[in-house]
């Protein structure tokens, strides 16, 4: 997995969450915190776009809320968990639970942001790694089961 997509420090689990809202903020509060974004509103709003144009959620608690604005420096993958499921409209009309979120700069959206997705929702197609990722206790399990995705 290319490093600079994805460090242990953007990864927070079984986070006090219940809102789509409060999810897209500590994913942005994230974002700044480790320097790949500038403005944390700026993330919040281009996540909160991207979910209207349609739903990001996947399937078993699964969700891939993506972003493309100038305020991201750099493309990045932050993960966040919520202890709770939360309202997501997503495909199999459960709650989700696990975001895998990625950011890419206005100016790099294409190639990279593609193919990014493409490689996070294979590996998701795989039940095995949604309950390795879903039951995960630590960064570093998240860590080894996304670089997988990328080899």
């Amino acid at each position: 997995m290319d490093n600079k997509l994805l460090d242990i420090n953007q990864i927070k689990l079984k986070q006090q969450l219940t809102t789509q809202e409060e999810v897209f903020e500590q994913i942005a509060a994230i974002a700044v915190t480790q320097g790949i974004a500038s403005d944390p509103e700026e993330v919040v709003v281009g996540l909160q776009k991207r979910e209207q144009e349609s739903t990001t959620g996947f399937q078993d608690g699964f969700a891939i809320p993506h972003a493309q604005v100038d305020a991201i420096k750099r493309p990045a993958i932050v993960v966040v968990s919520s202890k709770e499921g939360i309202e997501w409209n997503a495909l199999d009309r459960k709650p989700a639970t696990f975001f895998i979120a990625l950011l890419v700069p206005k100016r790099e959206a294409g190639t990279t942001h593609i193919q990014s997705l493409a490689s996070i929702s294979r590996m998701l197609i795989y039940e095995e790694k949604r309950e390795v990722l879903a039951h995960a206790e630590d960064a570093n399990t998240v860590m080894e089961e996304l670089a997988g995705a990328f080899a």
